[in-house]
């Protein structure tokens, strides 16, 4: 009869010690990486702001033809280095204003 008691016992133990391990698998997973975006710049809308035009092509469920879809977004451009016409990647941040939620990475493109 000990020896089946110390089974049991031996499989609640390792039961808490998988447990415990997943707690600590979970708590030192890495923190999610931001959302980056490629775009234009649309214009300068004031100090340290760009818009940027996000195009990006959907197809449609009826007519199966790709179909040219764009959101303007608020960036954050802190050394105000973008012209407008601009390609730039964005990524997402905190929200730093009401309406600004991205912040400039690079400038990949020069305008003409």
């Amino acid at each position: 009869m000990n020896a089946e008691t110390e089974t049991v016992v031996d499989g609640a133990d390792a039961a808490k010690s998988a447990t415990a391990a997943a707690k600590t698998a979970t708590a030192a997973a890495p923190a999610r990486t931001p959302h980056s975006l490629q775009g234009k710049v649309a214009r300068i809308s004031g100090d340290k702001t760009i818009t940027v035009l996000i195009e990006r092509k959907i197809k449609h469920p009826l007519y199966k033809k790709y179909v040219r879809r764009s959101t303007k977004v608020h960036a954050h451009d802190e050394d105000n280095q973008c012209k407008a016409g601009d390609t730039v990647v964005i990524q997402s941040c905190r929200p730093l204003s009401k309406t600004k939620h991205w912040r400039l990475v690079e400038v990949v493109g020069q305008a003409a």
